[in-house]
């Protein structure tokens, strides 16, 4: 069984400690509110809310994460990638393995597979390179996790031949993003394939999606081979670097 790791721990554990107070507070003011209504009132009412949201907090916490995988949105991407000729594949942003786990049926036993990430637990608790490569082995497939950074890639120019970033770019600031892709278009062969998978969220809000993606890879240096939007929330892109830039 897979463990994509609990998203927002921290907030819905503040949250979780908020309600608790709350309900403690609500609890002392009925006690000493005796008859009077207004003090009766405001305990009440910081009773039922505490037990409301901790209740909901509770059950978001126990409940279990995100364990299966959409994988219409990674096998759209893996069409349009070589990942069965690739001798090295990098899948940058790799969290806990979700894309890994994707993208496993379409890749080689013998293919050199990265797992990349700066594995930062505080926005998914359990983010870190031995979940990573749980995740992926379990789907079958062996990996090796680097902990690095997107706008500064470990590797040597013209050494990648996949590189892929799932749901990477938008949350980087639009320099960072616009860097990424850069270090993206040094590392990989001059054959190589870059695969994006993005949500709807340009870094422009008002921007269009679908050309807003495909003009920042571009700007990159890349010259983008496919293109399609599906679900009317995800974007696939591939690209293979211009050797001209």
């Amino acid at each position: 069984m897979f463990n994509f790791g609990v998203y927002h721990w921290r907030r819905r554990l503040r949250r979780l400690l908020v309600a608790t107070v709350a309900v403690a507070f609500g609890g002392v003011a009925w006690r000493l509110g005796h008859d009077r209504r207004f003090g009766r009132l405001v305990a009440l009412l910081s009773l039922v809310w505490g037990v409301v949201t901790g209740g909901r907090t509770l059950r978001s916490l126990l409940s279990p994460p995100p364990w299966h995988v959409d994988r219409t949105k990674y096998e759209a991407l893996a069409a349009v990638l070589p990942l069965g000729d690739a001798g090295t594949v990098v899948d940058v942003g790799c969290g806990t393995g979700r894309s890994l786990v994707g993208l496993a049926p379409a890749i080689t036993p013998d293919t050199t597979v990265v797992a990349l990430d700066v594995y930062d637990d505080r926005i998914i608790l359990g983010n870190g390179p031995a979940l990573a490569r749980r995740n992926a082995a379990t789907a079958g497939l062996s990996v090796v996790p680097v902990r690095g950074d997107a706008v500064a890639l470990p590797f040597r120019d013209g050494s990648v031949d996949v590189l892929t970033a799932c749901r990477v770019l938008h949350d980087l600031p639009r320099s960072g993003a616009q860097a990424a892709l850069r270090d993206a278009h040094r590392v990989l062969a001059p054959n190589g394939r870059l695969g994006v998978l993005e949500l709807p969220i340009p870094h422009d809000e008002d921007a269009d999606p679908a050309p807003y993606w495909r003009e920042l890879l571009v700007d990159a240096g890349f010259t983008v081979t496919e293109q399609r939007t599906f679900e009317t929330d995800y974007h696939v892109l591939a690209a293979t670097p211009d050797q001209s830039r």
